[in-house]
């Protein structure tokens, strides 16, 4: 661009010429074409701040027999990055240059950290009780209306997400305000234990007792966050309560569960303290992503796994025809949900930023984009499709069985897609072994979201009190203190005092 300048100064060595391209310059500038050329290379790029979990939204790159082509007629192919195509979709949509500043965070209190830290986003996908938390604390931008009108067919979120997510972000509230109000869904599924059959039985994976449970001393993984493990811990101290028939049949046993789910007096915090410090002796390791590696090498029985996680691992496995299996505690689940929302600090009331905020949270819904990230990353995408069969036929391509198959179940997944576990449209025909694997973690049965409970927000007493049981249990554990060493601790102390009461007493002498 700087050469044609250079040679069209050159050209131009008379009055003639220059009166010739100023009458040019006049007619140029009354052209259309040019007046949109002209207001683009005015306008600022809109950069667009996003920070996610790690390795959670597909990067493309994809191997040619990665071609996903499915019975509806949709090819599905994951060429260049989610975030690069967006942005082209976004300019050919809207007409808008716009760039993404991509970033990570490995837990949701390492994002909130570097929040208080100064760190400044536009878009974040935490977790449930972390979107609650920033709700509370308000931090977040509430979704624009026109982000919620069905009838624009660019609102693919609202048009596609699943009646039974809808219902869980619209009926669930913090201070009021519905979750929906300020997020929306990206990913879901519950927390269980991914095990090695031949290694461990299902009846031994299927309580959340199993970390403590001497058979598998130092062959099993337990999370290392506060909340999971601690939702874990509270639920083996309640299993009297939560596994009896009076508790289970009661007709508010859904709201009765949330709550003992969600117990954060101090007399529950501390005998749910003893027992991680009681598992922690037993356990191989508190890991947060390491779990998944370690038991496709076998060196741990079974790991507590998110169950996108868990499908990651059992797929990985399977190449080494290891197949492992995945059980939901009897005693209950977390129902956990991640969700894209905005931050006040990060948009601050710029409509522009705002509306690519929302387009990005929409185009990652687009059925086929939704099917590109379930792909790449083994979660299970809040969206379902609405009148589009794109996610339903990718699940059946995924999971239906073979027509010569001879081991097959019907499993239906209508309480997903239709919000009714009976509607025969939607129920795979698949082997039976995938009751017990990725099929069973992805799209758990409705028995299990029966028995499942949601994290909630914990006020700050409470989200004090916790830390500091977690610091106590990862830090120092009282219980592994033998009686000797508190012998030479007290013969210490004494020989310390007499040395004390020695020289005060020379002292007094001199």
């Amino acid at each position: 661009m700087k050469q044609n300048r250079r040679k069209m100064m050159r050209m131009i060595s008379s009055g003639i010429a220059l009166i010739m391209i100023a009458t040019l310059l006049v007619l140029l500038v009354a052209s259309p074409f040019v007046k949109q050329t002209t207001a683009l290379a005015k306008d600022d790029v809109i950069t667009l701040r996003v920070c996610n979990w790690e390795e959670y939204i597909d990067l493309g790159e994809w191997d040619e027999e990665e071609l996903i082509e499915l019975d509806n007629g949709v090819s599905i192919f994951g060429e260049q990055t989610m975030m690069d195509d967006f942005c082209n979709w976004y300019y050919e949509t809207y007409g808008k240059r716009v760039e993404i500043e991509y970033s990570c965070f490995g837990t949701n209190e390492d994002l909130y950290n570097q929040l208080t830290l100064g760190d400044t986003y536009d878009l974040v996908c935490p977790s449930e009780y972390m979107i609650m938390k920033l709700m509370a604390e308000d931090m977040l931008q509430p979704l624009s209306e026109e982000f919620f009108d069905e009838t624009n067919e660019n609102n693919y979120y609202i048009r596609g997400v699943s009646p039974f997510i809808r219902e869980a972000f619209e009926t669930n509230e913090i201070n009021g305000s519905a979750w929906s109000e300020y997020a929306a869904g990206f990913m879901w599924g519950v927390t269980g234990i991914l095990y090695n059959p031949e290694e461990m039985t299902e009846e031994d994976a299927s309580t959340w007792n199993v970390f403590n449970n001497p058979d598998y001393y130092r062959r099993i993984t337990i999370k290392d966050n506060v909340r999971d493990s601690y939702f874990a811990a509270v639920a083996a101290c309640k299993d009297d309560l939560l596994l009896s028939d009076d508790f289970i049949n009661a007709p508010d046993y859904q709201e009765r569960l949330a709550i003992e789910m969600n117990d954060v007096s101090k007399d529950t915090i501390k005998e749910a303290q003893d027992l991680l410090q009681d598992w922690k002796d037993n356990v191989y390791a508190f890991e947060t992503d390491s779990g998944k590696a370690d038991i496709v090498s076998g060196k741990i029985a079974a790991n507590y796994q998110w169950s996108g996680d868990a499908v990651y691992a059992m797929d990985l496995a399977e190449e080494d025809d290891v197949y492992l299996e995945y059980a939901v505690p009897k005693e209950c689940t977390n129902l956990w949900f991640d969700g894209w929302v905005m931050l006040k600090d990060g948009i601050k009331n710029d409509v522009e930023k705002q509306h690519a905020a929302e387009a990005f949270i929409n185009f990652v819904s687009m059925p086929e984009n939704a099917v590109r990230n379930m792909y790449y990353i083994g979660y299970t995408s809040v969206i379902s499709g609405g009148e589009d069969d794109t996610v339903f036929e990718y699940l059946n391509w995924c999971y239906g069985a073979e027509e010569d198959a001879e081991d097959v179940v019907s499993y239906p997944v209508g309480f997903f897609f239709a919000q009714d576990n009976e509607d025969e449209n939607y129920v795979i025909e698949a082997d039976a072994e995938q009751t017990k694997r990725q099929l069973f973690a992805q799209y758990p049965p409705q028995e299990v979201l029966e028995r499942s409970a949601i994290m909630q927000y914990f006020d700050e007493t409470a989200s004090k009190d916790a830390n500091q049981m977690w610091i106590n249990v990862r830090c120092f554990n009282i219980k592994d203190v033998s009686f000797s060493t508190w012998l030479l601790i007290a013969a210490v102390l004494c020989l310390v005092i007499a040395v004390a009461q020695r020289i005060r007493a020379d002292r007094y002498k001199g």
